[in-house]
């Protein structure tokens, strides 16, 4: 990829700019300013951003912030967009019926009412 305290000499310091405080990720509440500071102390992937803000790593999982989080990155690192890696994608997680759990291995719940063979 790059060096990265070269990179950080180049992009220089975190100057704040007057939307830092736009919302980018709404399930995690992590804001532009956030990001960006991020990325001046030394956070230049997507991954490494999901770990340390969480941003991404919501109910949406990335699916509404994800582009905005991408974006703001590469800039900030002065490098295009599609060098960026993508975030690794995962299933929402959702509570299950344990009675789901049992339908998926083929064992049928008895009707209600009906006789049993």
């Amino acid at each position: 990829m790059f060096d990265i305290q070269e990179k950080l000499k180049e992009i220089g310091p975190y100057v704040p700019e007057s939307d830092d405080d736009l919302l980018i990720c709404r399930c995690e509440e992590v804001t532009k300013g956030e990001i960006r500071k991020a990325v001046h102390e030394g956070i230049t992937t997507i991954e490494e951003m999901r770990r340390f803000l969480r941003c991404g790593m919501g109910l949406c999982q990335g699916q509404t912030c994800g582009t905005l989080t991408r974006r703001l990155v590469a800039r900030e690192l002065g490098v295009p967009q599609s060098e960026m890696d993508v975030a690794t994608s995962r299933a929402p997680m959702r509570p299950v019926a344990m009675e789901t759990g049992g339908r998926d291995l083929g064992v049928e719940k008895p009707a209600a009412g009906g006789d049993a063979e």
